[in-house]
């Protein structure tokens, strides 16, 4: 009972503190804004990369994971730098200052792509878990067929009667509340996902608990490493596993628009903002996948609470993490579809006022085509791997270093300057990280071992 009360404790505090900061410091303040941008970059990705770890190695995985990391870092600076030099905080007007209608058409195109899949991500969930839910709480027959534990129904539901309502608001401040719940809610999950590993591992030696030592990770990471080595490379299952951590940083979209709202910005201090939410969010995913892959090892699947909810499905915490997961993914749809709609607006409507027949129509139509996408779906890495490895490295790689290339003056920087070339290597990194990953992916589908990697 002591371990489920931390549990709460742990959700009512870091909600409470959420409340907080936004009441007393507002929307502009320094600490606000790395909450926004946290905010912005935590998604069900973090379901994800225990799978991912399991496929790597320890090892592997943090070096991937940090390079990753350090590489969105280095992205959002070209974006600020770029925003900087001509006054322009919209990726889309970047785009076209950059290279005209067709800079704008590709950054909106990236982006709807991207959040589409994010929204498909957070539904698929809900689709996979609240039926499990249900059932779990009303002790009902898996093969009992009533309709309120078909996945299909509920999510149609849960979309017409929580998310429509939510994503039909004019502002996106309106939303700030179920942010900030949102947010919390995956902090409770990473505190019940490491409390379930120390209470009932049963893996690790005895007098290794959830603070394993360096040694610990090394020698085990090598065992892994050598167990994993044929895997690679005649099961390519960690082909998922750059486009898996590649989609959890995505975080470029909202970079431009926070930055509006801090309070006295410059550069400078918006860079201090993107370094210290993709620290934050590195350390929570780092913990979410060590503590979940070390708990299941090689049995992880590629969605973490399947698993559990496999193991032990009337089990009070997880029952708990999974409503608690629910809650984030359905409260983050909302806020996930304002740039998307966004976007379109401004690829199909430019310089229009608003206009409620067009907002409600364009939320409609997206929920409808998202659903549809999630109903029909083959699982959850079909969802990672195909949006990471498409317009993540777009948002991440490509697009900040062309448009940093095109933006910044000649006579500022001349195009063999050292910043520029850095930049178009890693423009080129993200071509070849888009080629790499969407080539292991069809390698995978087409030898058949996506089928044994466990449909949902």
């Amino acid at each position: 009972m002591c371990v489920y009360a931390f549990s709460c404790l742990t959700l009512v505090l870091s909600c409470s503190c959420s409340l907080i900061i936004s009441i007393f410091e507002g929307k502009t303040s320094f600490g606000m804004s790395v909450f926004n941008l946290g905010n912005a970059i935590m998604g069900s990705g973090i379901l994800g990369l225990a799978y991912a770890m399991a496929n790597t190695g320890i090892l592997l995985f943090l070096f991937l994971l940090t390079a990753v990391a350090g590489l969105s870092c280095y992205s959002i600076h070209l974006l600020l730098k770029s925003s900087g030099v001509v006054g322009i905080r919209s990726y889309e007007q970047l785009g076209f200052r950059a290279f005209g209608m067709t800079g704008k058409m590709a950054a909106g195109i990236a982006i709807t792509l991207q959040n589409i899949g994010a929204m498909s991500s957070y539904l698929y969930i809900i689709k996979s878990e609240f039926p499990l839910v249900l059932q779990a709480f009303l002790k009902a027959d898996t093969n009992s067929g009533e309709w309120y534990l078909n996945g299909n129904y509920l999510v149609v539901l849960v979309s017409l009667s929580v998310i429509l309502p939510l994503a039909l608001m004019k502002q996106l401040g309106y939303l700030g509340y179920a942010s900030g719940f949102s947010l919390s809610c995956m902090v409770f999950f990473l505190s019940a996902v490491s409390i379930y590993h120390h209470h009932h591992s049963r893996r690790c030696l005895p007098s290794i608990h959830m603070y394993c030592t360096f040694s610990f990770l090394l020698l085990h990471s090598q065992k892994n490493a050598s167990e994993h080595t044929k895997t690679a490379l005649s099961v390519p299952q960690t082909a998922y596993t750059i486009p898996i951590l590649a989609f959890a940083f995505v975080c470029h979209p909202e970079v431009l628009p926070i930055y509006t709202e801090l309070r006295n910005p410059t550069q400078r201090k918006m860079q201090h903002v993107s370094n210290l939410s993709i620290l934050i969010m590195f350390t929570m995913y780092f913990l979410a996948a060590l503590f979940g892959y070390l708990t299941f090892y090689t049995n992880v699947e590629a969605e973490l609470l399947h698993t559990y909810s496999r193991i032990d499905p009337y089990d009070t915490l997880i029952l708990c993490v999974r409503l608690a997961v629910l809650t984030a993914v359905t409260l983050t749809v909302p806020i996930v579809l304002f740039p998307v709609r966004r976007a379109i607006q401004e690829m199909m409507f430019p310089n229009k006022t608003f206009n409620w027949i067009r907002h409600i129509a364009i939320a409609v139509v997206l929920l409808t085509f998202i659903n549809m996408l999630v109903i029909f779906a083959p699982n959850i890495l079909g969802i990672f791997g195909i949006i990471g490895a498409t317009s993540a490295p777009c948002l991440i790689f490509i697009f900040p270093a062309v448009f940093y290339i095109r933006i910044v003056p000649k006579d500022k920087e001349p195009t063999r300057s050292t910043p520029k070339i850095f930049a178009a290597c890693f423009a080129g990194l993200g071509v070849l990280f888009m080629i790499m990953s969407l080539g292991f992916i069809i390698i995978d589908w087409t030898t058949g071992s996506s089928s044994a990697l466990g449909g949902h």
